[in-house]
């Protein structure tokens, strides 16, 4: 018997080995013989199903574990070198030799590799669109890119963002917050430098639970090719106002460096008039608003790999922008000029981001800890001047404003991720501290509940909040099923104090500790289909501006001020996505349904001193509720002519009291897109598409529905590293918005803008464009989580 153990014992041990054995070898490059790291190696069967695979480290070196005694294919495969295979049958362990792999001269030749048109990749939590060459958003700011992505839309008047029709989004820039008003960061950021867009209506427990509605992460592109590599482009934009722009980005990468410098600026005027007219009495007012802007952004960067197994990142970004905005006001009573004002505010903005980024990979199969801090500080000073013609001596509308704005954000994030058998854990602490300083000094006078003019006084605002947050997220994935699921726990510190020499102080303090679960199921019934459901708690807490008690003059017939009484909102989401993927393109559907609680609204009356004007604030309803449904698709028709339509409908909740009445207006939107690309040849594309936004209404305004037509043309020079576009927006100029309301005045209006335009573009792409280095392999994969996630 125990001869029979040991025999069993022995013949257990040599099957064991016989399918757990090893491959070693070393890759070479077969021109110059230099090792090849982060060379790709995959191991299949006789039935050519994937067994196991590896990647060589820094020397070239690789070894491929778990491995069966049968027949075996191994695939080598790297960026820019042919594809190498290599039949063997393996005994026992053992030594493969050198491999060499060749250069892939053809592709090394294409410097170009951006897809002609955006793709859409649904992942467990967020959807990818990596943006492609798109002519329409050729020579176009950020926010204009935007238009052509599935579930946002963009008000070309005010420059908010909106996901699934509700405008409560928080914008990230690589994962990372800003302090420039979303509107203004993106008509920074030229559409030309995103990699990628992530649509993220569901995040997970690793994101920030801020923005009702949810994320939308843009990533930047970022060269990490050996040598010297890079782009240039110059265009101007002309409609009323020309407005030229200029870009580079270059890169310099050798050994285990990469240095990396991004410079933009544009320039020039932005002009928009605004008609309204009181239809209940003779009153009409007219304003024009003349904008000027000066941009200039730089960015720059060196990432160092100090091992194989650990990566330091080190970026500033610095922008400037002086910038002016001129408003003409006059407003008609009974057909005679009643008011005559002219107001200058003359800004001159700085921004200032430093970022450091270490990461360490304990293996290669995805453990790994990350540490990251970045802080960034916003000085946007600002001096007005407003004259009224008529009564020139009245304190009301003949004044100075001197404000003082900074802006402060500290972010420290620690993340840790472990793979486990079918799934990975991640866990996080992030702490971030918002510092927000306004000072007003001024002369201007308003009248108070006595009828009489007195000083409105100077004032001072310190607003500070802390976040102590941490979280952690598991998923995994069982044969056709993915899970994802997880929560985060939040500690919110307020301390603010609002100063002001006739009304004295106020303090306000707030300290809430709230969790944020978060779920996401996949289900693949096939390689081209899934099912997705997801669900997650988000918050949204009131903004300085909102609880800033002081009143604010907008126009003659409008003043606005805050609540220090206002409360955070919380929304629970549910939402559920298919995604088929068909010949040569896919098929999207989704539908949602969020509750807010504690809901955010606007609080609108009539001005008792004055009865033509209106007072707006904020105040908190009980809930509110929004759902739709989504459609979008991409296939090509033809082999030259690629279509992507898209369809969508909103319907939510707008509450807000009018003069002591809560009113309630359940608001439906339908938007409608669809691009036509046409590839006439090898140099020369065509690009169409059309954009329908339907009649929105709030508890104040309706507006009227419009169509949207951009056209564009580009053309390849220079063996195709060099590109002329030439683009047409809004080319009927049909994005003007006529508004009517019946609340608290009888009024229509018309925004009418400078939107409709022309572009001409020339860019270059330069360099050895040798992808041979993993460089930020890891961050550019990971980019959208930069710690935030």
């Amino acid at each position: 018997m125990k001869r029979l153990l040991i025999l069993i014992l022995l013949l257990g041990t040599y099957f064991c080995q016989a399918q757990n054995l090893q491959l070693t070898g070393t890759i070479l490059d077969k021109k110059n013989n230099h090792p090849l790291p982060f060379v790709t190696i995959t191991c299949k069967n006789t039935s050519n199903k994937i067994l196991t695979g590896s990647i060589s480290d820094e020397k070239g070196n690789f070894k491929v574990e778990n491995l069966p005694k049968e027949n075996l294919l191994l695939t080598f495969q790297f960026i820019g070198y042919k594809t190498f295979e290599k039949k063997i049958y393996l005994k026992k362990n053992s030594k493969i030799g050198i491999v060499f792999l060749e250069e892939n001269t053809t592709q090394l030749d294409e410097v170009e590799i951006q897809g002609e048109t955006s793709t859409i990749i649904q992942k467990i939590d967020r959807k990818v669109i990596n943006v492609g060459n798109d002519l329409t958003a050729s020579g176009a700011t950020s926010i204009e890119m935007l238009e052509n992505i599935p579930s946002v839309d963009i008000n070309q008047l005010s420059g908010t963002i909106s996901l699934r029709g509700n405008e409560n989004v928080r914008v990230l820039v690589n994962g990372k917050p800003s302090n420039v008003n979303t509107a203004q960061l993106l008509k920074q950021i030229p559409s030309n430098s995103v990699k990628s867009v992530e649509i993220i209506t569901n995040p997970s427990a690793k994101h920030t639970p801020e923005g009702m509605s949810g994320i939308i992460n843009l990533i930047l592109k970022k060269n990490t090719k050996i040598g010297s590599n890079g782009s240039f482009s110059v265009g101007a934009k002309q409609s009323r106002n020309l407005r030229p722009d200029v870009s580079l980005n270059t890169n310099y990468k050798t050994g285990i460096t990469n240095l990396h410098l991004n410079y933009n600026t544009s320039w020039g005027d932005y002009e928009t008039f605004n008609d309204l007219e009181r239809t209940d009495t003779n009153l009409t007012q007219d304003i024009d608003f003349l904008s000027n802007s000066n941009n200039h952004n730089i960015k720059f960067g060196v990432d160092i790999d100090i091992t194989s197994q650990s990566i330091l990142s080190v970026y500033t970004s610095q922008n400037f922008d002086n910038n002016s905005l001129a408003t003409n006001t006059l407003v008609h009573e009974n057909n005679s000029l009643v008011f005559d004002n002219k107001s200058f505010s003359d800004y001159d903005q700085k921004d200032e981001t430093y970022n450091i980024d270490y990461v360490y990979n304990f293996d290669d199969k995805g453990q790994n800890l990350e540490i990251e801090f970045n802080y960034s500080i916003t000085k946007n000073p600002e001096k007005t001047t407003n004259k009224e013609l008529i009564n020139p001596d009245s304190k009301e509308y003949n004044y100075t404003n001197d404000i003082k704005d900074t802006r402060k954000l500290w972010l420290l994030n620690i993340d840790y991720a472990k793979p486990i058998k079918s799934g990975k854990l991640e866990i996080g602490f992030e702490f971030r501290k918002q510092s927000f300083y306004n000072q007003i000094l001024t002369d201007r006078e308003a009248i108070n509940s006595s009828a009489t003019l007195q000083p409105v006084g100077n004032t001072n605002l310190n607003y500070n909040r802390s976040i102590y947050s941490g979280y952690i997220n598991f998923n995994k994935k069982i044969n056709k099923l993915s899970i994802q699921t997880g929560i985060r726990i939040e500690q919110f510190d307020l301390d603010a104090l609002f100063q002001n020499t006739e009304q004295g102080n106020t303090n306000l303090k707030d300290n809430i500790f709230s969790w944020y679960p978060s779920a996401s199921i996949t289900y693949n019934f096939s390689k081209k289909d899934n099912l997705q459901f997801a669900y997650s708690r988000r918050v949204d807490r009131p903004s300085a501006y909102q609880v800033t008690p002081i009143q604010e003059w907008f126009s003659p017939l409008t003043i606005s001020k805050g609540n220090l009484n206002l409360q955070p909102q919380f929304t629970n989401s549910l939402e559920l996505n298919f995604t088929r993927t068909i010949t040569k393109g896919y098929i999207s559907f989704g539908t949602f349904y969020r509750r807010t609680n504690d809901k955010i609204g606007r609080l609108l009356q009539k001005d008792n001193q004055n009865p033509d004007r209106t007072i707006s604030s904020f105040t908190n309803y009980d809930f509110a509720d929004s759902y739709g449904i989504e459609l979008s698709a991409s296939f090509k028709p033809i082999k030259w002519w690629t279509l992507r339509p898209a369809f969508e409908t909103y319907i939510q909740d707008s509450q807000g009291v009018l003069n002591n009445n809560l009113e309630t207006v359940k608001n439906t939107l339908v938007k409608g897109r669809i691009n036509n690309s046409f590839k006439a040849s090898k140099k020369l594309n065509f690009q169409l598409s059309g954009i329908f936004r339907g009649k929105s209404e709030n508890i104040q305004y309706t507006v009227q529905p419009y169509t949207m037509i951009n056209a564009a043309v580009r053309l390849k020079v220079f063996d195709g590293k060099g590109n002329i576009t030439l683009r047409g927006t809004d080319i009927f100029n049909n994005v003007n918005f006529d508004y009517t309301s019946n609340t608290p005045f009888v009024q229509k209006g018309k925004y009418t803008l400078e939107y409709n335009s022309v572009y001409l573009g020339f860019s270059y792409n330069f360099g050895s464009g040798k992808n041979k280095s993993k460089g930020r392999k890891y961050r550019d994969n990971n980019e959208a989580q930069g710690g935030m996630f």
